[in-house]
C-alpha cells in the first residue's frame, strides 16, 4: 500500500516524539518502537494499492495548490478499537483540513479499484489524528489513567508537507508539482 500522509512541523513533531516515549517508558504499546528512519509523526489522508501516474499528477496537482503549511489544532486524546487498539490525539477537522482531504480522496479514488481502498479514510467518515500507539490487542489503551501520562498536546501545529510511503518498500517520496 501507499499512503498519503502530511509531516507535522517541528515543534509538532517533537511533541509527539516525547508522547511516544511516555508510553514506551510506561511499557504501553508506542510508535517509538518503530525504529525505522521513516517513522515520523504524521497525519495520514489516504492509502492505495498503487500510486499511479494519474494518482501521481493529480496528488502533485493537490500539493501545489495546498496552503501548506496548514495550521491546525489538536483536540485532545482519542482512542480507536477497529482491528487495531489505536491511541492518538485528535485533530480539528476545519473546512481547509476537510478541504484538503477530500481532495486527496479524490485523487486517490480516480484511479484505484474501490475496493482496494480505506472505508475509513471516506470523507464523511475520516477522523484526522496523529497516532501515538497502536497494537493488535483489543482494549490496550482502555486504562483511565493512560491519558495522564501523556504530555498535552500542543494547542496548534502547521502540516508542511505531502508525503507518500510505500508499505513494501519502505520508500518515501514528497508530492510536490514539478514544473
Amino acid at each position: 500500500m501507499h499512503t498519503v500522509e502530511l509531516l507535522l512541523d517541528e515543534a509538532a513533531d517533537s511533541a509527539v516524539r516525547d508522547a511516544w516515549r511516555s508510553l514506551a517508558d510506561a511499557g504501553l504499546p508506542s510508535q517509538a518502537r518503530h525504529r525505522s528512519p521513516t517513522n515520523s509523526p504524521h497525519l495520514t489522508l489516504a492509502a492505495c494499492p498503487e500510486l499511479t501516474a494519474p494518482i501521481r499528477w493529480e496528488l502533485a496537482e493537490v500539493a501545489a495548490a495546498a496552503a501548506l503549511p496548514l495550521p491546525v489544532r489538536f483536540t485532545g486524546v482519542v482512542r480507536f478499537e477497529r482491528p487495531t487498539s489505536v491511541l492518538a490525539w485528535a485533530l480539528d477537522l476545519d473546512p481547509a483540513l476537510a478541504h484538503l482531504h477530500r481532495q486527496v480522496w479524490e485523487a486517490v479514488v480516480s484511479d484505484s479499484p474501490p475496493e482496494t481502498l480505506n472505508p475509513f479514510h471516506e470523507p464523511g467518515r475520516w477522523s484526522p489524528h496523529i497516532t501515538l500507539g497502536r497494537t493488535r490487542r483489543a482494549g490496550a489503551f482502555a486504562g483511565r489513567r493512560v491519558p495522564e501520562l501523556l504530555p498535552a498536546p500542543p494547542l496548534s501545529a502547521r502540516l508542511t508537507t505531502l508525503r507518500s510511503y510505500d508499505t513494501e518498500t519502505g520508500d518515501l517520496e514528497v508530492l510536490e508539482h514539478r514544473p
